[in-house]
């Protein structure tokens, strides 16, 4: 899928929930954000639903007292779980490189996509997956989770599986101000989604708000996915007009950030 088409039908995912959001309730305002099921006309919601993909983003943070070979073995086993569960769409892993601060601690980043939610009832109870959860528990300091619905593109995904590129995830997580209104989230919601046609580095681009089922949010809502092709993509977009101008935007709602950036494996 070409940048330029990626966007547009970000786009139309974008434009039809704010539409929605100004009268929902908080709990509403997420499912239609993440999980547009409407639009401007019947050919583009289901264009939409063709499109969506259930990321499921994983965090953790290990102990001191774990060597980076045991941390290397939590890892590489957890990189063998789409061989083991079919139900795993896509995935994606890496070791935090933020220049920012804000990672809270957490050093491993795992993107899992899943078809549907579905594909994850399969995953969680999966056997496989809990003899991953005996081999990580020892190790584990903390675990982050975030799952929204996100953006199908198959050309970029058979390039992951094939293994011949690499690129530079950049995982924005916020916590809005308990007085921050739905107008006021909405309209950050529209200028982070605005942000790839104004940097080029940006080369993809998906958002959606929090439904993971396991408790594990730390009371985060809201997953920005900005991608660059490498970090001097990232050194562009940091002190970028346009980034800055967005950051003063958002200041006067905004309670915490939290930021991961990985380059995929």
């Amino acid at each position: 899928m070409s940048k330029s088409n990626h966007f547009l039908s970000l786009a139309v995912l974008t434009v039809s929930c704010l539409a929605v959001v100004a009268g929902c309730t908080a709990d509403e305002a997420a499912t239609t954000t993440t999980a547009p099921t409407t639009s401007s006309s019947a050919d583009a919601s289901e264009s939409t639903k063709e499109l969506r993909v259930l990321r499921h983003a994983v965090f953790f943070s290990f102990k001191e007292s774990s060597s980076p070979e045991q941390i290397d073995a939590v890892a590489k086993a957890f990189e063998q779980l789409p061989s083991k569960i079919d139900s795993i769409v896509d995935f994606d892993w890496g070791v935090n490189n933020s220049p920012e601060g804000l990672d809270d601690g957490f050093t491993h980043c795992f993107l899992l996509s899943f078809a549907d939610e579905a594909g994850r009832a399969e995953y969680l109870p999966h056997p496989a997956h809990k003899e991953f959860g005996d081999t990580l528990r020892p190790h584990m300091k903390d675990v982050f989770v975030i799952d929204y619905w996100g953006v199908a593109d198959e050309d970029a995904d058979a390039d992951n599986r094939d293994g011949d590129e690499t690129e530079l995830k950049h995982a924005v997580f916020f916590k809005f101000k308990d007085d921050a209104s739905k107008v006021d989230v909405a309209k950050i919601e529209q200028a982070f989604a605005e942000l790839p046609n104004k940097i080029d580095s940006i080369t993809d681009f998906e958002w959606g708000t929090n439904n993971s089922p396991e408790k594990h949010d730390d009371g985060f809502t809201h997953c920005f996915m900005v991608t660059f092709a490498d970090e001097a993509g990232r050194e562009e977009y940091l002190p970028h007009p346009d980034h800055k101008a967005f950051v003063e935007i958002l200041m006067p709602v905004l309670d915490k950030a939290r930021v991961l950036d990985f380059t995929t494996k």
